[in-house]
């Protein structure tokens, strides 16, 4: 491709669309960022605080386990006291479910041939039913039947399909198609797979993952290359990163691979160059400084963060506002032109931090004028 060719353009896969507390899932609606809480769903303030923590850096739905009767008893108090859709993880217990619909739950996240008989599963299919509350049929390769295991000699991505099959046939026998399907393995590989297999089986959105990843760095790498492939292809309609981490870091994580792909944006862009011999500012400290005070900033634009005279003034000039560093000076731009000449190692920091700080103030004072102008209509958020 020529620099003058336009980019890849991604062409989703056509998937039903289901809506899960009002946020659209499938057909032509986003690509929506899910997570799941890590604190015992029984803590109702530590639970509400974690998802509070979570929408403020763009969770969409979040999910919270379900172990017990306490935990399904503390759904009300929770779904009632935030606008964040919740799912209800539960496993081996239909009388959970069900109480987690009846808290106010809007989706719910089971395999119908682990809740009981049939008698079971048809009082949980009727309260979802009842409810408009859909059902994430979710397959891990650690939890597939005995049986498929050994017919397929192991978790295989076939197995993986037939089990998810399996659940799903159970739930349109009883004439309920508000599904939504996963598919994960901790193998970047087999996930790949399994999901391609699925895309072409059945036209249900799909969630995808990929599952007990790891910790923060190698998770972040094993999600951006396995949901990087899948988002690539067009497959996908939910997305989580499953992080041994703070389930904050997954949000960052999320929206990142988004933008990469350009399927959605969220927050600014910050460019920074690879540390080198040519370097001589504090780089690291700087682009530091600057990802750490534009977390939670809503609004996009481009920020770049150059520590050298080759490359840095040509990328710093192109962002709405940039810093370009140089043997013991910086030269800070604003879309193009600049603005500041920064002498001294020990003050760029400072004095860039100081340009930032004026950009976000002049871009808050337009938005409240157009916002007024508007007649109201609008929303800017600069934490």
């Amino acid at each position: 491709m020529t620099q003058f060719e336009t980019p890849m353009r991604i062409q989703r896969r056509k998937t039903s669309i289901i809506s899960v507390g009002g946020v659209g899932i499938g057909g032509d609606n986003p690509i929506r960022v899910q997570s799941m809480t890590n604190t015992d769903t029984r803590d109702v303030d530590a639970t509400l605080a974690q998802i509070q923590a979570l929408a403020s850096v763009g969770c969409e739905i979040v999910r919270l386990a379900v172990l017990d009767l306490d935990a399904a008893l503390a759904l009300k108090r929770i779904c009632t006291a935030t606008a964040l859709p919740i799912i209800a993880d539960i496993h081996f217990d239909s009388r959970l479910a069900v109480l987690a619909v009846e808290a106010g739950v809007k989706g719910l996240r089971i395999n119908p041939g682990n809740i009981g008989g049939p008698d079971k599963v048809d009082r949980v299919v009727n309260a979802a039913r009842a409810a408009g509350v859909p059902i994430r049929i979710g397959v891990n390769s650690g939890s597939v039947d005995k049986d498929l295991l050994r017919k397929y000699g192991g978790p295989t991505p076939e197995a993986m399909v037939e089990s998810a099959m399996e659940h799903v046939r159970l739930l349109e026998e009883r004439g309920f198609r508000d599904i939504k399907i996963s598919l994960k393995s901790s193998s970047v590989l087999k996930t790949i797979a399994a999901y391609r297999l699925m895309s072409k089986a059945v036209e249900y959105p799909l969630h995808i993952g990929v599952t007990e990843a790891g910790t923060a760095m190698r998770g972040a790498v094993k999600s951006s290359v396995g949901l990087g492939i899948l988002l690539a292809e067009g497959i996908g309609d939910t997305l989580r990163v499953s992080l041994t981490a703070d389930p904050v870091e997954e949000m960052l994580v999320a929206w990142e691979i988004l933008r990469a792909l350009g399927l959605r944006v969220r927050g600014p862009e910050i460019v920074s160059c690879p540390t080198c011999g040519r370097t001589e500012i504090g780089l690291m400290e700087l682009a530091a400084a600057v990802e750490d005070r534009l977390r939670g900033v809503e609004e996009v634009f481009t920020v770049a963060v150059m520590g050298c005279v080759v490359n840095g003034p040509g990328e710093a000039r192109e962002a709405d506002i940039g810093v370009a560093g140089g043997r013991d000076s910086g030269l800070v731009f604003r879309r193009g032109e600049v603005v500041r000449k920064v002498k001294g190692r020990s003050e760029l920091l400072p004095a860039f931090m100081e340009e930032l700080e004026l950009f976000l103030d002049e871009r808050r004072v337009k938005a409240v004028e157009n916002c007024a102008a508007s007649d109201g209509v609008g929303k800017f958020i600069v934490r």
